[in-house]
């Protein structure tokens, strides 16, 4: 075991900005929605505004960080130990079995998070930006006579709105759970507020890497 430096400042700035974000905006959110009363609905619904514009502005920095640190390259999904990866989550774990991946710097996610994240990435935070700003603006775009906005129910957008906030709020509670997964409880938590995480040594990893490149060439 040793301490590895993983989690760059800007990283760990991006994830817990992003994080209390997400959650005020459902705070907010499920107050307009009429679930609860606590800021009141003229209150929720700017704050709620206010957070929608900071958390897009967060996404572009976001994002702009990955594709010029080469970060974005965490979220290729593979197949390789994809399997043994959802085994370990649904029995080994339980029983105290070994880790079939080994986090690194260079690969901080395992198979199955990188499929989760890259969906999440490209599946879920699209729809609720998406479907935000047609909430936000659909008056604008109404009256611009923009087609296809102007043929889609406002109650549409709002429902699949709040579907994606639902189904977000899951993930969070699953991503949550699995943060307890470390070496220990608060191990990987820990470790995305300092940069610095206690890894098992990769040297069986470079051994598969080179093995793969043997083969390839």
């Amino acid at each position: 075991m040793k301490q590895v430096y993983i989690y760059k400042k800007f990283e760990r700035f991006w994830h817990w900005s992003q994080a209390a974000l997400i959650l005020f905006l459902a705070l907010t959110g499920f107050e307009i929605h009429g679930s609860f009363s606590l800021l009141g609905f003229e209150k929720a619904v700017s704050f709620h505004r206010v957070a929608s514009y900071l958390l897009l502005a967060l996404i572009a920095f976001s994002i702009f960080w990955h594709f010029t640190t080469g970060e974005w390259k965490q979220y290729i999904p593979t197949l390789s130990k994809l399997k043994d990866q959802v085994q370990y989550y649904t029995v080994g774990i339980f029983i105290n079995a070994p880790h079939p991946t080994i986090k690194s710097a260079r690969k901080k996610l395992n198979p199955l998070q990188a499929i989760t994240y890259l969906g999440f990435k490209l599946l879920m935070a699209p729809v609720m930006i998406l479907t935000g700003l047609l909430y936000l603006y659909y008056k604008t775009f109404d009256v611009n006579d923009i087609i296809v906005v102007s043929d889609i129910p406002l109650s549409w957008i709002a429902w699949l709105h709040t579907l994606g906030a639902w189904l977000l709020m899951a993930f969070i509670v699953v991503h949550v759970y699995m943060t307890t997964t470390g070496h220990s409880v608060t191990s990987n938590i820990k470790a995305m507020l300092t940069g610095w995480d206690l890894l098992e040594d990769d040297t069986e990893e470079k051994k598969d890497l080179n093995n793969t490149q043997n083969e390839a060439s």
